[in-house]
């Protein structure tokens, strides 16, 4: 199996490298931020694990934890390959049971799942435990746990519910550990995860964000040299540090277009043409007629992005052809590529396309230069930081690339475009003079596919169903609702009911991702 991450992509360049083994955990994405953070580099790779790596560049391995009992017949397995590199390996959770299980432990399943915080007693200070106390609070979340060690592995930690909390194997230079230290629960766990990096792993520190963007222009320039290329510019975080990381690349051999597709939120188009057309080769293109075409009668939500993004490239095709372009750079993230890749391989499902990864013909006439593709949201924040772009942009809620299309339950039309349109402007405006907007990672509105009976001037309505939804995050891979005034939603409520026809009743969005993903579609 190849690696999915095209490594002229990168803009990586030879970094000491962990390799995070992802076993279908919910934190799997945060153990590769909590990694970053100690400036490590770290990529995400499935249990079968991929040949073609570099060894010189791995220095250890970590394994996730995931929702399987390793006594599910289709629980994910480790490839045995990993502990022929002799790297320091870190299991987490099922991590740990799998590769204890697999070397002739015993792990039991629990009566009931431990779920919530607990007090971790060091037995033995080894470096992994390094500058931590002997008592201190992790978090647990496991269904199984490690009953009986083997002569080759050494007790270092335990809990009143798991005497083998945490453990370490001298022959296969493994360490594990029940509890999860890349969540904010476990008080110690940034040291601990620190520990293993520079203590147990030998880490340099040599990844650092300030320093992506020499390397990311660097690489781009080795990858297209006096080609040209096309970018679809949005206005959002994503495209807008890929634009200036690529004209900082090619200059003028990059030529950024802005494709009004009809989709977008109220004064939207205006906006960036404003923000932009000073700052880069720009190109408005209005392509709205063409888009609304394509999703006539569309209501389920893939086939929405896949004929938004074939259209997209379209256009792109299109314009690309008339300006000599021979690569279009997109702004795909990390987490679009996790969420996104059913290639992956991985027991994480994939759960939606998203635009820049999903929804591309299989022939493609463009190379793709996605200098972001390794970075996750936050990353790319303070990179947008230390390449000045003012933040306006840099704090700019998500919009996805499908824009209001996948807020619109059901069929898109017009109607229901100036119907959304009037009331997210509404609500991003209450919960700007809220002074909340900059602490909100996501806000906007989905209009459902309901009617409902409602009351208007003293006469019956029967109208749309708008929902509100607003999140905290940090990297969008996983959300908790945020938990707005009450004054507030009720002055939302009010005036969106009031002033846009076609909308009769106002609901707010109170479930976090997982289950539920932050976009409704």
């Amino acid at each position: 199996m190849h690696n999915i991450y095209p490594p002229i992509l990168m803009g990586i360049i030879m970094h000491q490298k962990v390799v995070v083994i992802d076993f279908g955990s919910q934190y799997t994405q945060l153990i590769a931020r909590r990694i970053r953070e100690l400036n490590v580099f770290c990529e995400i790779y499935p249990p079968r694990f991929l040949e073609n790596t570099p060894k010189e560049e791995i220095i250890g391995f970590v394994l996730s934890g995931g929702p399987k009992s390793v006594y599910d017949a289709d629980s994910p397995k480790l490839d045995p390959k990993v502990f022929s590199f002799g790297l320091p390996v870190l299991g987490i959770c099922y991590g740990m049971q799998l590769v204890c299980r697999d070397n002739g432990c015993v792990v039991r399943r629990a009566n009931e799942r431990e779920y919530g915080r607990a007090t971790l007693e060091i037995r033995k200070h080894d470096d992994i435990f390094a500058d931590v106390p002997s008592e201190s609070t992790v978090w647990m979340s496991h269904g199984d746990y490690v009953e009986r060690l083997t002569d080759d592995f050494e007790l270092l930690a335990s809990s009143l519910s798991s005497p083998n909390a945490a453990v370490r194997n001298n022959k296969l230079r493994f360490w594990g550990v029940q509890f999860h230290p890349e969540v904010v629960h476990t008080k110690y766990g940034t040291q601990i995860l620190h520990n293993f990096l520079y203590r147990i792993c030998g880490a340099k520190g040599d990844w650092k964000i300030k320093d992506y963007a020499e390397e990311a222009v660097q690489k781009i320039k080795e990858t297209v040299k006096d080609g040209k290329v096309i970018l679809g510019l949005s206005g959002g975080v994503d495209s807008s540090v890929t634009a200036v990381l690529t004209h900082r690349a090619v200059g003028e051999h990059l030529l950024c277009v802005f494709i009004d597709n009809g989709l977008l939120r109220k004064n939207e188009a205006e906006t960036v043409v404003e923000t932009f057309k000073e700052r880069v080769n720009l190109k408005f293109i209005d392509a709205s007629e063409r888009f609304l075409t394509g999703l006539k009668g569309v209501v389920d939500p893939e086939k929405k992005r896949r004929i938004i993004g074939r259209i997209f490239i379209e256009v792109f095709e299109d314009t690309a052809k008339k300006f000599g372009a021979e690569y279009l750079a997109q702004g795909t993230l990390y987490p679009d590529v996790i969420e996104s890749s059913a290639g992956f391989g991985g027991p994480t499902s994939r759960i939606k396309s998203h635009h820049n990864v999903g929804g591309l013909p299989e022939k493609l006439h463009l190379k793709l230069v996605e200098p972001l593709r390794l970075l996750l949201k936050d990353e790319v924040r303070r990179l947008g930081k230390n390449l000045g772009l003012p933040d306006e942009i840099l704090n700019r809620h998500p919009f996805p690339g499908p824009g209001l299309a996948v807020r619109i339950i059901g069929e898109v039309t017009k109607e229901k475009l100036n119907i959304l349109r009037e009331a997210d402007a509404i609500f991003i405006s209450e919960i700007r003079n809220a002074g909340l907007y900059n602490e909100i990672w996501q806000a906007f509105c989905t209009l459902l596919d309901t009617k409902s009976v409602g009351v208007k001037g003293d006469e019956r309505s029967y109208e749309y169903v708008l929902a509100l939804r607003a999140v905290q995050s940090i990297d969008g891979m996983t959300a908790d609702w945020v938990r707005l005034p009450y004054e507030l939603l009720e002055t939302v409520a009010q005036k969106i009911t009031r002033t846009v026809d076609g909308i009769n009743r106002v609901v707010y969005d109170v479930t976090s991702k997982p289950p539920a993903t932050i976009e409704w579609e």
